[in-house]
């Protein structure tokens, strides 16, 4: 089978809880309750990411965010995918999805960046987060490992995270902590 670049073609995917598909300035003023709440912003990777914190409170900054995740999409940065509840199609968050070129020991790794209103930072959401990138994000961006962020305080991430086969990296990704990864085909 051959895959199609996820840069011609941007998939959706779903599970019985959510889908994901590409984030586009239609989803802007749900994801901003998820980017205005302050209980969800510590939770978010905002790892090397210039200062940005991720926390948005106008519908005007939200849409300027979405155009900048629009563009690294066509620069073929990464891609932002919205987190939508099937039953409500409410927009619930987002993830993001890159292949990482470093000159370190984590150079071909896959950052996982989850950004979720703290009302769905929970284990169902996010075990079908971590099955969906399992199963399609390692050929989807050619890695061999996934990394994805899960500081102390996310104890429901952490819960999916180990459950789903992640581990702790135990050391620094260049130089931030708190990382999990797992490893194609473990």
């Amino acid at each position: 089978m051959t895959m199609k670049d996820v840069y011609t073609e941007c998939p959706m995917y779903k599970k019985t809880l959510i889908a994901l598909r590409q984030t586009n300035m239609e989803d802007a003023e749900d994801l901003l309750k998820c980017y205005s709440d302050e209980k969800a912003v510590p939770f978010f990777n905002s790892d090397n990411c210039n200062g940005d914190n991720f926390h948005y409170t106008t519908l005007e900054r939200m849409k300027k965010q979405i155009e900048v995740w629009d563009f690294c999409y066509k620069n073929k940065d990464f891609v932002r995918w919205t987190v939508i509840l099937n039953n409500t199609n409410e927009k619930i968050g987002t993830i993001e999805m890159f292949h990482r070129i470093a000159d370190d020991k984590f150079n071909h790794y896959g950052l996982l960046r989850i950004d979720l209103h703290s009302d769905y930072e929970t284990q169902p959401i996010i075990n079908e987060i971590l099955e969906i990138a399992n199963e399609n994000f390692y050929e989807a961006f050619d890695v061999k490992a996934i990394l994805t962020k899960a500081i102390p305080d996310a104890t429901e991430r952490i819960t999916s995270l180990v459950r789903i086969g992640y581990q702790p990296l135990n050391s620094k990704l260049m130089t931030y902590d708190d990382y999990f990864v797992n490893l194609k085909n473990k």
